[in-house]
């Protein structure tokens, strides 16, 4: 079984991959935990110190139950592939040395290790969600639709949470911190002056269902504009889930002519998308 299949079956089955370079090293490590640095790539950003508290006093109870899983960087470091929370609440106890497992794992390896572990515990908020999808997408060279399968999501789950990169960054970290809801973010997507409503749904405490008929009403405006025949629409959609970009399809007056227009949302995607085309 290839690592693609085994990406939507978990954690483990990915862990179990055979690698004859580190074969001798499947055991257990004591490792100094100065010599441990954090992934760069990791897709949770957000560790709350309520929560580190609580592990940190259970490890220090019980004992680091779950090994952390690291990879070799050089001669005296190592970077987290699974576990750094685990890692954050050792630092909390002070200890000097936690066990590890050791695994010589790649970029990709890595970036789809840490996804799972945290898309099985539930740990990751949308946005941060979004952006392992995108650096998924981005390293596998893969699309929506692919992804999907690999990690056991459907398709429109994928574009739904994707489509939140589209909020201006700010907003994103307002839903980082907690601030807004995944629902308050999806009403906000397509809205003008959406930051001044983000603030304004955090300052008067609006709910979801307040947000989204504050909206609704530019949105329904929009639609009257911008309507499309049903076909175009379903052709948008499908270009969007097999390029993994927002996508409009434009046709002039008389139909035999018209336009496609890719969007982007970093310069990242702008250059992936440049790569694909020369291909």
């Amino acid at each position: 079984m290839n690592k693609e299949n085994k990406l939507g079956m978990g954690l483990g089955a990915l862990l179990s991959t055979p690698n004859k370079k580190v074969e001798k090293n499947n055991g257990i490590h004591k490792i100094n935990i100065s010599q441990i640095v954090p992934n760069p790539a990791q897709p949770r950003k957000n560790f709350k110190d309520e929560e580190l508290r609580e592990l940190s006093s259970s490890i220090k109870n019980q004992g680091l139950i779950q090994p952390i899983i690291v990879k070799p960087i050089n001669n005296k470091q190592f970077q987290i592939v699974a576990g750094e929370r685990r890692w954050r609440a050792c630092q909390l106890n002070g200890m000097h040395e936690v066990d590890c497992v050791i695994k010589d794992f790649d970029d990709t390896d890595v970036l789809e290790a840490a996804l799972i572990e945290n898309i099985q515990r539930e740990d990751l908020n949308v946005i941060e969600e979004a952006n392992a999808y995108r650096g998924l997408i981005n390293i596998k060279k893969t699309n929506n639709e692919s992804l999907a399968k690999l990690i056991g999501k459907s398709p429109s789950h994928i574009s739904n949470i994707l489509r939140l990169l589209e909020l201006d960054k700010k907003i994103q970290q307002m839903v980082i911190n907690g601030e807004l809801t995944m629902g308050h973010a999806r009403a906000l997507i397509g809205v003008p002056n959406a930051l001044n409503k983000a603030n304004e749904i955090i300052q008067k405490k609006l709910s979801v269902r307040q947000v989204e008929k504050i909206t609704s009403e530019f949105k329904k405006n929009k639609v009257k504009k911008t309507s499309k025949d049903p076909n175009i629409l379903d052709l948008e959609r499908e270009l969007s889930d097999k390029i993994g970009l927002k996508t409009s399809v434009q046709f002039n007056e008389n139909g035999s002519s018209g336009s496609l227009t890719l969007y982007y949302s970093d310069l990242n995607q702008l250059d992936d998308l440049m790569k694909r085309l020369k291909k």
